[in-house]
């Protein structure tokens, strides 16, 4: 048998529980892709576990691949949570957004280079107008290379109904995203937007605004924030420069990458107060996405951030 579990001499349950915890960030971005919420993903994944623990022993060594195992059932846990979420975002307050995946700017990419686009906001937002099942058939098959065969009991449809599902949303998403130009220093852009944000200067601020740039901020049903996308380089200038003159003297910024995008996490009093990321055009900024609501921003995920372990862009603004 080609099992690398099964050649490792371990018993079966040692041997996928090795297998589990090597495989969990794959699972997690598996799951969090699918649901666009890093907090399901974390429990698909914790809820697959247990299931496994749950299972028999008959019942484990019954399983040839563990690792297909794992990869159905935190597919299914996740369409379940999906499918759950998405009546609630369709009345959502505001914009939607996904809870961030935040990493510093000097820890190594988590992601292959072929996944990295698959987590940008961008990306996921377009997913977000898939169906329940659309979105975990495209993610499978087109992100993860799962065969039809496996994606078809996920989602209770045949092979190929799931061949033709793909299709679909494949065309659509490829009609919907568009592929973006690298940006050569995105965090001088960055550093551009937030030293004219903060030195109230308008003219600098469009200077570094696309045209048509969108800014887009996600406050939930808690926080303000604007119910609407704002549009324009001068609309979204004098929204910025509003927003910095009610910067609290105790925030702190930290440079980051978000979803893989160049951006900034803030703290206040220790905690989590927004996360910003931005697209660029290659030479300005062309979106602008904001999360402010406290929900999508857990302080056990952003922790690397905090003043004893990351240098902060701009010091306490008091």
């Amino acid at each position: 048998m080609n099992d690398p579990l099964r050649r490792s001499g371990a018993t079966p349950g040692d041997a996928a529980a090795a297998l589990f915890h090597e495989d969990r960030g794959r699972l997690i971005g598996l799951a969090y892709r699918i649901t666009g919420s890093r907090s399901d993903a974390e429990d698909a994944v914790q809820d697959a576990w247990v299931r496994w623990q749950r299972l028999e022993p008959a019942g484990r060594d019954a399983v040839e691949r563990p690792a297909a195992w794992f990869t159905t059932a935190v597919s299914r846990l996740a369409l379940d949570r999906l499918r759950a979420a998405h009546h609630q975002r369709e009345v959502y307050v505001g914009p939607w957004l996904p809870e961030p995946m935040v990493t510093r700017v000097d820890e190594a990419p988590v992601e292959h280079a072929e996944l990295a686009e698959s987590l940008t906001l961008a990306f996921l937002g377009v997913l977000e107008r898939l169906d329940p099942v659309e979105r975990a058939v495209f993610v499978l098959a087109e992100v993860f290379g799962e065969p039809f065969a496996a994606i078809a009991p996920i989602v209770d449809r045949s092979v190929e109904a799931c061949r033709q599902i793909a299709h679909r949303a494949r065309t659509r998403v490829r009609t919907e995203h568009r592929l973006r130009r690298p940006t050569a220093k995105p965090d001088a852009l960055i550093g551009a937007f937030l030293g004219a944000c903060l030195a109230g200067d308008l003219d600098s601020l469009r200077r570094v605004l696309a045209a048509d740039v969108v800014l887009v901020s996600d406050g939930g049903p808690l926080v303000h924030a604007a119910r609407r996308p704002v549009v324009g380089a001068d609309r979204v200038a004098r929204f910025a420069l509003n927003l910095a003159k009610r910067f609290p003297a105790d925030v702190e910024v930290f440079p980051a990458r978000v979803n893989g995008d160049a951006g900034v996490v803030t703290f206040r009093n220790g905690m989590p107060w927004y996360v910003l990321a931005v697209e660029s055009d290659g030479e300005q900024i062309a979106i602008i996405r904001l999360i402010i609501n406290p929900a999508k921003l857990h302080p056990t995920y952003l922790l690397g951030f905090l003043p004893s372990s990351a240098p902060a862009i701009l010091p306490k603004l008091g």
